[in-house]
């Protein structure tokens, strides 16, 4: 059985629908900065999504090659994320996504180090002759945050940040937004194939103690 970090670490990716404080520990990710509206269909998050799933299975599938990363294990890919943030706003303003800075990223397992992914980087331009220069390896430490489960569509998701935001004040919390600490968004469902309704997002702030 494949090793599955959603039912894994589940107070990380399948919270419930009433918001929550979590300390996350440090992760590493495959990264692609950009900027812009993610609904346009010709915008540069369209372009990073194909760039990080690229990498991420040319590394779990390389169990079928002569690269060998000590410590593999199989896995099922961790879902898509996304961190967000706007010049000059605290969170999120949906009625202007065209001002969107965003850093979309696929957690990495553990085992994968920088010169693995270095290797998927080469090994993933040499098979599918793409350009894949604009992807990182990004460590990210999210540390204190307060997070809960949207469900439905994603401009909905207001609502849910608002009791988010509640919930923290009323835990003696205050939100800590900077340029490394963002908006932050697990998308669990595919949105190609998942009616807007059901749509099922966690979302997460950070947070300090007051």
């Amino acid at each position: 059985m494949a090793f599955d970090y959603k039912k894994e670490y589940k107070e990380f990716y399948l919270p419930k629908n009433e918001p929550s404080i979590v300390t996350v520990p440090p992760m590493n990710y495959i990264a692609v900065r950009g900027k812009g509206d993610p609904n346009d269909p010709d915008g540069e998050y369209q372009a990073a999504i194909g760039l990080l799933y690229g990498i991420a299975f040319t590394i779990k599938m390389s169990k079928k090659g002569d690269h060998r990363i000590e410590g593999y294990f199989d896995y099922v890919v961790p879902p898509l994320e996304g961190f967000w943030r706007q010049e000059g706003v605290e969170g999120v303003d949906y009625a202007h996504k065209e001002t969107f800075e965003w850093v979309s990223v696929i957690r990495l397992p553990d085992f994968v180090t920088r010169a693995d992914f270095d290797w998927a980087v080469a090994e993933a331009t040499r098979k599918k002759k793409t350009d894949f220069s604009r992807v990182e390896f990004l460590s990210i430490d999210e540390g204190l945050c307060v997070q809960c489960m949207h469900l439905g569509p994603y401009d909905d998701e207001p609502a849910t940040v608002e009791k988010m935001h509640e919930y923290m004040l009323a835990e003696g919390c205050v939100l800590d937004f900077s340029d490394t600490r963002r908006h932050h968004e697990i998308y669990l469902s595919d949105a190609r194939k998942t009616a807007p309704e059901k749509l099922r997002t966690v979302i997460r702030h950070p947070i300090r103690k007051i």
